[in-house]
């Protein structure tokens, strides 16, 4: 949303209210299967609602229950609630960890829309819990009216869980007061292979504290414990109140599962009874779209993580799935490699939509770094660049030819965008400086981590000529949120000009030592080019 857009009043109303209902850090893990006389009562609704891959007429709006429970949408233009339309969702049960999605549709484009949910017995729809209520907007219809947005990933990281001394997960707090249109979340929403223990010494003798839960006591195997990470984090007041203002898009990485996981693999870990990793990935992925709305994910039915959400004339999110399509992780030197990190499906599936779209903007929501070598071990590489900086070699076979399409087909205004790297960075690529030279300049930005270890900055390579316009991150591993600072990043697409305005930011830190101004780096772009 451009700057002075409208519907602010109803929406700063509301939260002023979810700040207050929301004070409790720690909340209790009961199973919606519990016995009944742990679920007397009406159905309660502790883990906040949350909106996802909303479009100019619609969204999916979550929840979860308690027990079992029918799920019933209302939506508005006020909070008022006036001549609001009601939606029946489903019944959701046990099958789902008590979670489901509505679908509310032909909703009013760039518009703010006020929903409430409430829980009813399935039995009995006279009682009824105390309903939820949020916000979300639609987008525009009109390049007018503008798009902000912000994203990062990784939440939850190398142990560093909600730390109650510390006020849980505050970057969300800053999140929330810039207002964006939506979140794209890249990647990590859980650890599942981090378990959380109740404190950690950090360097300098200082504890730190975090809330723990059952489930992620020990790495996460069963379908259960892959649950249990995900309702983790919905203990955090400030992530509900944000998932009830912000609506999301999320894909997924390797820590949903295990780090630098792969199809095929069998994990040398030894905290692991199950050491298949695609046995693995199905549960997590099962409970990942049980906990997340997304269109093309829906629980219990075969889908895909990979889509494209258009949000109004001005802009298209291209999301990419860089885990269940991959190879093997290997040094990354095959002369041919046509699975590469995206599969070939999902790459023909990009071309064609990338070149179908007609937003000012297409951003590449990427679930890794495509010029920065990210390791797994001694002599894998994890992500694209495996360190040779000539001409492409394996995976980077496949983006090379993904950056010809983009040139050849002439479509403009592509940005890449990621996280993983836990650090903040912007990379310019250019064939002038390329050993691959048939593509167009671009930019990628990365940020984050949200809440997880801080780590050093990788190397770049060469083959598609990056240079690092600017780089923030700590100097040793794995320092906590207490030591580093959280980074997320912004983007303004003006709906006159149509510039893209890129920010760096960092979480504001209060009562650390970190105070003031919180834009680490900005950029503008123009709109209409296929490289710049």
């Amino acid at each position: 949303m451009a700057p002075g857009s409208g519907g602010g009043f109803g929406r700063r109303s509301l939260l002023r209210g979810a700040a207050v209902s929301s004070a409790a850090l720690a909340l209790p893990t009961l199973s919606c299967a519990a016995p009944a006389q742990a679920r007397s009562g009406r159905p309660v609704a502790r883990w906040g609602t949350q909106v996802g891959d909303v479009t100019a007429t619609s969204g999916l709006v979550w929840v979860r229950s308690d027990r079992p429970a029918r799920m019933i949408v209302e939506t508005a233009a006020t909070e008022a609630f006036r001549n609001a339309r009601t939606w029946t969702g489903p019944v959701v049960g046990a099958g789902t960890d008590c979670t489901g999605v509505t679908a509310v549709h032909g909703l009013p484009p760039g518009e703010q829309i006020h929903y409430r949910v409430r829980l009813a017995d399935p039995d009995d729809p006279r009682r009824s819990g105390e309903p939820l209520t949020g916000t979300f907007r639609t987008a525009p219809a009109h390049r007018r009216d503008g798009v902000r947005f912000l994203w990062s990933g990784d939440l939850a990281g190398q142990g560093w869980g909600i730390n109650p001394d510390r006020g849980g997960y505050r970057v969300y707090a800053d999140m929330r007061r810039r207002d964006p249109d939506f979140f794209l979340c890249s990647g990590d929403n859980i650890y599942a292979d981090s378990p959380i223990e109740a404190q950690v010494t950090l360097p300098d003798g200082r504890i730190w504290r975090n809330v723990t839960t059952e489930e992620k006591a020990k790495v996460a195997e069963t379908t259960a414990e892959f649950r249990g990470a995900f309702r983790y984090n919905l203990q955090d007041h400030h992530l509900r109140a944000f998932n009830a203002q912000v609506p999301t898009i999320t894909q997924w990485d390797d820590h949903e599962v295990h780090n630098n996981w792969y199809p095929g693999q069998l994990l040398d870990d030894d905290r692991y009874t199950v050491k298949d990793a695609d046995v693995l990935a199905a549960r997590s992925l099962r409970a990942f779209s049980e906990y997340f709305p997304i269109r093309t994910l829906r629980p219990g039915r075969e889908g895909r993580v990979y889509r494209v959400v258009r949000h109004g004339p001005l802009l298209d999110v291209f999301v990419l799935d860089m885990r269940r399509y991959r190879n093997a992780n290997s040094p990354g030197r095959q002369t041919d490699d046509p699975q590469g990190i995206l599969g070939a499906e999902q790459l023909r599936w990009l071309k064609r939509e990338l070149s179908r779209s007609r937003a000012v903007w297409k951003v590449i929501a990427s679930d890794m770094p495509l010029g920065l070598v990210v390791p797994d071990g001694k002599e894998n590489v994890e992500a694209v660049a495996q360190g040779d900086p000539g001409a492409p070699l394996g995976r980077e076979l496949q983006m090379a030819e993904l950056l010809r399409h983009i040139k050849h087909r002439r479509i403009t205004g592509t940005v890449w965008l990621t996280t993983d790297v836990h650090y903040t960075s912007a990379q310019h690529y250019a064939p002038e400086r390329a050993a691959f030279k048939d593509f167009e300049p671009f930019w990628e930005f990365v940020s984050g981590p949200l809440h997880a270890g801080g780590f050093p900055a990788v190397k770049l390579d060469g083959t598609f000529g990056p240079r690092q316009a600017f780089v923030q991150a700590p100097d040793r591993a794995n320092t906590s949120p207490a030591e580093s600072p959280q980074y997320f990043g912004e983007i303004d697409i003006d709906g006159g000009s149509g510039e893209m305005t890129v920010r760096l930011r960092r979480d504001s830190g209060p009562g650390d030592g970190r105070e003031g101004d919180d834009v680490l780096f900005s950029k503008v772009l123009q709109p209409g080019r296929v490289g710049q």
